[in-house]
């Protein structure tokens, strides 16, 4: 979803709130915004906003829950950790709009049929929580995002009087494969995001948590009935295209995660095939895997153990990523290292292990991790083959 920085006009007009009570006349509009992915990969999945229109009032304004302050101490500690605060901030539209339009991106309204009542009562909500001691929330790329804020708000407005028909979705997916359909020219942003979450994203989702994704929380909106003075109607009476986009298809990455593991397996088979003949190990090959398996387990120790993000929690690449490695790797260059005959047997079988945790669905792993699992084999059975004397 786009969390992006406005100038600091924007952010002038931001700290500049109503001092005064507005009330909305019976010609408000209050529309939902869905903006189309970017180019980006943090723009991949789109973008999600409250507009509230009223001419007779001079009002037209946008309520953005994906703003945040990069000045925030320790930033990037906070943003690693899932504890940098994020904030609905509320300016101006055409500003809104002018971004995303520079950016080519398309953006579509969906407005809302409501009684004037719920209008006010809604403009009131979003007014008050985007005042400087309400506005900040802990964002939760899954849970509590820009795009699920557009189903909590609508429902804490308006209550038992929506229905949102959650039962018109036929296919069941899981997070994993929903955050999958927005990924097909970002490659390597998919291998980085199948490495760092776990398998708690391989869990069904519900209707309700499919609206993470600012494309279902539209069409979940588009399925919505409400009851307005008594009588069931559609929640959405209009949508419109406010800006359509000009650009092309996006062409798709030819240097791809599965053609770089691919090159390097065939340089580890060729390597351990000359090991062989020659009776010897390449060490500096094996202390090269062990060192980056090992740094890749610490990464993912540390954002299972000490982050607040719910999504990388039980993250089973622990079983190839394997932290011990880090320090075995010093181990290698020794001569008279005789655990490491017993080590390279646990390695095969987390192997082993991980490969049926894949064929289970415990945890869904990248494709690309066939090359490296095959690489890594390789090498471990080679080895401790070595060690049992069942080759020379």
């Amino acid at each position: 979803m786009k969390k992006s920085i406005l100038t600091f006009v924007v952010f002038f007009i931001v700290n500049i709130s109503f001092t005064q009570e507005v009330e909305l006349s019976p010609n408000a509009e209050i529309s939902i915004i869905t903006v189309a992915p970017g180019e980006l990969l943090l723009d991949t999945w789109g973008h999600s906003a409250i507009r509230i229109k009223d001419q007779q009032i001079n009002l037209d304004r946008v309520y953005n829950f994906g703003m945040y302050d990069y000045k925030t101490s320790n930033f990037y500690i906070k943003f690693m950790r899932g504890k940098l605060l994020y904030d609905l901030s509320a300016y101006p539209f055409h500003y809104f709009l002018k971004g995303y339009a520079k950016e080519d991106r398309e953006v579509k309204e969906q407005f809302l049929q409501l009684t004037l009542e719920q209008k006010r009562d809604y403009f009131k909500f979003l007014e008050h929580n985007a005042k400087p001691e309400n506005r900040k929330y802990l964002y939760d790329f899954f849970f509590d995002n820009c795009a699920t804020k557009m189903r909590d708000v609508t429902t804490e407005v308006l209550g038992n009087s929506i229905n949102y028909n959650d039962e018109v979705l036929k296919k069941e997916y899981t997070f994993r494969d929903l955050i999958y359909q927005k990924l097909e020219n970002h490659p390597w942003g998919k291998f980085g995001i199948d490495i760092a979450l776990g398998s708690v994203i391989d869990k069904k989702a519900t209707a309700k948590q499919y609206t993470f994704l600012p494309s279902y929380a539209f069409s979940n909106l588009k399925n919505a009935e409400v009851t307005v003075k008594g009588k069931i109607v559609p929640l959405i009476k209009e949508t419109r295209v406010l800006y359509a986009s000009k650009k092309s298809n996006v062409k798709k990455s030819f240097f791809t995660p599965m053609l770089l593991f691919s090159i390097l397996l065939l340089i580890v088979l060729l390597i351990t095939y000359r090991d062989y003949k020659r009776e010897k190990q390449t060490k500096w090959l094996d202390f090269t895997l062990f060192i980056v398996t090992g740094l890749i387990g610490l990464l993912v120790f540390l954002l299972w153990f000490a982050t607040d993000h719910k999504a990388t929690k039980g993250n089973l690449n622990l079983f190839w990523a394997f932290l011990p490695n880090l320090i075995v790797a010093f181990y290698i260059l020794k001569n008279k290292a005789k655990f490491l005959k017993n080590y390279y047997l646990l390695l095969l079988v987390l192997l082993c292990l991980m490969l049926l945790i894949w064929i289970f669905k415990i945890q869904v792993y990248n494709t690309a991790m066939i090359p490296i699992l095959i690489l890594l084999g390789v090498r471990y059975f080679y080895n401790y083959a070595r060690f049992k004397n069942f080759i020379r």
